[in-house]
């Protein structure tokens, strides 16, 4: 069980990190005006401090208890935590597996675990559904848009 409390420190270390990380990235690819306009990095600075601002409001407010509902005592229950690694666990592991199997592989065995396993479909479907959606993102993003997708190592190892 997750108290409230915790979850909208977690958020808001995790927010505020991002801001952080974009506020860094804009100076580096420079703010304000030059001859040519507005620098690349403003607008992602701005952003930054936006975001960077409501994560230090949302710290604030989620430790004075009179401020906010996180003196609510479980934000999320143990049923519910199971419900949401099913669908966050799975995504990180398609997104982890990109880098080496290349996404029609990781998309292939994503859509067939996300079927097969929670939803109790058929194998034969879920292979079906797989392979079909693999090559509709090669079809679509390889020939038609000519854009290339990540193949991965393992793909450009055995030379596809």
């Amino acid at each position: 069980m997750i108290s409230r409390r915790a979850l909208e420190f977690a958020t808001a270390i995790l927010t505020g990190s991002f801001g952080v990380a974009v506020v860094i990235q804009s100076l580096d690819n420079g703010i304000g005006w030059s001859s040519a306009g507005v620098d690349p990095g403003t607008f992602p600075f701005l952003t930054g401090i936006v975001i960077v601002a409501g994560s230090l409001y949302n710290l604030v407010r989620g430790a004075l208890p009179a401020m906010s509902p996180a003196n609510v005592p479980i934000a999320i229950t143990s049923v519910e935590l199971r419900r949401l690694a099913g669908l966050f666990v799975p995504a990180a592991i398609f997104v982890a597996a990109i880098p080496l199997l290349g996404i029609y592989i990781a998309s292939a065995l994503y859509v067939f675990a996300v079927l097969a396993i929670p939803q109790h479909r058929s194998i034969l479907w879920s292979i079906a559904i797989a392979a079909a959606t693999s090559l509709a993102l090669y079809v679509v993003f390889e020939r038609m848009f000519q854009v290339e997708l990540p193949h991965g190592w393992l793909t450009a190892a055995l030379g596809f």
